[in-house]
């Protein structure tokens, strides 16, 4: 292969990356600009310049599609196939040396690998043993406090014994689970990890093997390594082997499961003598998107510095959108995804991007009123999560005692102490007397054990204690009722980690789609309406995976895609930055770099949009525009307002933000909407509505610490700030 091949297709920054000989190398590698092409570039430039041998080459990322794209790509600039490299995630990297060095692994040669459902099962078996309730410690939170251990290298013998009471218990459970998996001769993904970390502490002749055979190693999204991965790489490299880390702390977005934004931050540190080569040259996005990334980032302490441009000229201005509420927010973005798709463009072109789980409901109905086809990316539809299924599954029972589906679905769920061996005397006594499992439930108690009778009868006496069909209750608070009665949103909450998390706010969300129902036959209770129209709703397949549809998908998931046209859906204080953001250290960082990412997905046309109020969780709030829009230049964003609609706020300071896309709306009493003002008792807020003229005016504002109030103008004495 002639040298030019690597290195003319190559920028500048690219071209010192590739070619880089001084040792460890650091590529803070922007969004957009190239990494994949330098890693693979510089492979080639060890191999064909260098004069290193495949089998002397280590290359190592996150996702076994970007492995797989890896070696695809090595393939294609080499023409050959890089066998005797190792190319692959860090999971599948280490799977392959334990397999290789069963014996010094102390692992059988048959040994076998589960996945997070057969881990959790495993965890059920040993909370039986050890008969732990799982009502008060979930098994759920005994996964994630287990896999946290073995991420930074713990073993539960390196544990010490706690007083506290779910230390004590996790504790006992990791005990349990080692001897558990031992005896089964199996490991978890987690300790695929800590295994191979700890073949090399426990073997120095292999670990100096490998040491001298992968002269080189390079890692892809070095800023989402964990603590026990990093150790890995630091023993393997050694005193003589030469490190290249591709990353960029701009986007380390995973904290919540491990990842130690510090990897990146201190590598310099730890890898003695390492060159820097920072990438910056954006080749997906306009340079309006890129100065509004540039400005919201550079907001976070502690960064290694970067600034993204482009060649590709400014581009369209990004477009702020404030709805009434979700709803009208919703309905925005359906009406312009509309708009593209019409002119000709496709609608996988389009990404909607959310902070919550959440909130892809009222975004889902919006695009289905639209007969417009779209996929969550990464995850399931509203009605189609586990919570949400149980949840309507008691709701069912309601209705239906017989619901053989429904009373499959939650007679342990949470866990009530009703195993699947009852379950199963259930079933074959339903089926040999033609009953439903509810009557079979009622009439198997006097052949069970004991402490299986008791948990059977728990179930009955739990769901006769829900609302009926025709009480007195609004519909939403009959849900809410049934959700804290089920004890559902209790045992989701017990679940550590984002996951956790999102499940609580779904229900709560289960509640506010509960609040926004409109019945349409008088002839039938409102919940019987609301169930059908759930399973109408979940029975709408998602678009298949070869048809034109939009994408739908958290932040989180969006990291490494990109879409001609995006929109950041909620971008407002309180969800987005989240809430709990500000009550722990560091997550404020975290979150700014989420939305970083989010600005960094759009290639040609941003849509920013909030609502006014929203019903979200079950409540309704009134939050001002997220301080992230406050950090962009006001140059780079066009307000949209829609000639047709009645007023509503688009700005939070005194003038209009950026620029404007229609007329702005009259001001009142002196006051524009979106302005901060002063009130004698109730202190700062924001006008968000005007109601009626003259003397009779009122003005809606959103106090700061007051929450939203209808004041009379002509009373009200609010000074303008």
């Amino acid at each position: 292969m002639d040298i030019t091949t690597i290195i003319d297709p190559l920028n500048s920054a690219q071209r010192d990356a590739v070619t880089s000989t001084d040792g460890h190398l650091l590529v803070l590698a922007g969004a957009g600009s190239g990494k994949t092409r330098v890693l693979v570039h510089r492979i080639a430039w060890l191999v064909q310049v260098e004069g290193l041998s495949p089998h002397e080459i280590l290359a190592v990322t996150f996702t076994n599609k970007a492995a797989r794209e890896m070696r695809e790509r090595i393939y294609d600039l080499l023409g050959q196939a890089p066998r005797s490299m190792w190319v692959g995630t860090f999971h599948g990297l280490a799977h392959r040396l334990l397999k290789m060095h069963w014996q010094e692994a102390g692992l059988s040669e048959t040994f076998q690998v589960l996945d997070a459902d057969d881990q959790l099962r495993l965890i059920k078996r040993v909370y039986s043993t050890l008969e732990i309730d799982s009502d008060r410690w979930p098994p759920r939170q005994a996964q994630w406090y287990i896999n946290e251990q073995k991420d930074e290298g713990l073993r539960a013998r390196h544990l010490q014994h706690s007083d506290d009471p779910f230390i004590a218990t996790m504790l006992q459970v990791y005990r349990g689970y080692e001897e558990a998996c031992e005896r089964a001769g199996v490991v978890d993904f987690a300790e695929l990890l800590l295994r191979a970390h700890e073949l090399w502490l426990n073997n120095p002749v292999l670990l100096s093997h490998y040491q001298q055979r992968f002269k080189h190693v390079l890692v892809d999204e070095f800023q989402d390594t964990n603590a026990i991965q990093y150790a890995w790489l630091r023993m393997l490299a050694g005193d003589k082997g030469v490190v290249t880390a591709v990353g960029d702390d701009d986007q380390s977005i995973y904290g919540w499961r491990g990842a130690r934004i510090e990897n990146i931050q201190h590598f310099s540190r730890d890898f003695k003598h390492a060159r820097t080569v920072k990438m910056e040259q954006n080749y997906r996005s306009t340079g309006t998107i890129l100065g509004a990334a540039n400005a919201v980032i550079e907001r976070n302490a502690e960064r290694l510095g970067k600034n993204l441009w482009t060649e590709a000229g400014d581009g369209e201005l990004i477009s702020l959108y404030a709805g009434f509420n979700e709803q009208d927010e919703a309905r925005f973005i359906g009406d312009r995804i509309q708009d593209w798709a019409s002119t000709g463009n496709l609608r996988s072109e389009v990404g909607i991007l959310y902070r919550s789980n959440a909130q892809s409901r009222v975004l889902e109905e919006a695009l289905l009123r639209l007969q417009i086809p779209y996929r969550i990316y990464g995850g399931h539809r509203f009605y189609e999560r586990a919570e949400i299924k149980n949840a309507i599954a008691y709701l069912r029972l309601i209705l239906n005692r017989h619901d053989d589906t429904a009373v499959e679905r939650v007679i342990n769920t949470p866990n009530r102490g009703i195993g699947d061996k009852t379950v199963q005397r259930l079933r074959e006594l339903a089926r040999a007397k033609g009953i439903s499992l509810w009557q079979a439930a009622k009439e198997i108690k006097p052949d069970l054990p004991g402490r299986a009778a008791n948990a059977v009868q728990s179930f009955l006496d739990l769901i006769n204690s829900l609302p009926r069909e025709d009480s007195d209750l609004c519909f939403h608070e009959l849900a809410e009722r049934v959700l804290k009665t089920s004890g559902l949103i209790d045992f989701h909450g017990r679940e550590k980690g984002e996951r956790g998390e999102a499940r609580v706010e779904n229900l709560g969300e289960l509640i506010t789609a509960c609040k926004a129902f409109e019945p349409e036959d008088e002839d039938q209770s409102t919940l019987r309406q609301f169930i059908d129209a759930a399973a109408l709703d979940a029975g709408e397949r998602q678009a298949d995976a070869d048809e034109d549809a939009v994408q739908l998908m958290t932040l989180h998931s969006a990291k490494g895609l990109e879409f001609p046209l995006v929109f950041l859906a909620g971008v407002e204080e309180n969800l987005f930055p989240h809430k709990m953001s500000v009550e722990e250290p560091g997550r404020l960082e975290e979150e700014r770099r989420l939305c970083y990412v989010g600005i960094t997905r759009a290639m040609k046309k941003l849509y920013i949009t909030f609502a006014e109020a929203r019903q979200l969780y079950g409540s309704e709030s009134f939050n001002p525009v997220s301080r992230f829009v406050r950090d962009i230049p006001a140059d780079l964003i066009e307000e949209v307002r829609l000639s047709a609609s009645v007023s509503r706020p688009t700005s939070y300071g005194k003038k209009p933000y950026g620029k404007q896309s229609s007329l702005p709306e009259p001001a009142v009493g002196g006051l524009d909407l979106g302005q901060r003002v002063q009130h004698g008792i109730f202190g700062e807020g924001v006008v968000l509505n005007f109601e009626g003229s003259g003397p009779h005016a009122r003005v809606q504002v959103n106090f700061d610490q007051e929450g939203a109030k209808w004041l009379v103008l002509q009373y009200a004495k609010l000074a303008a700030l």
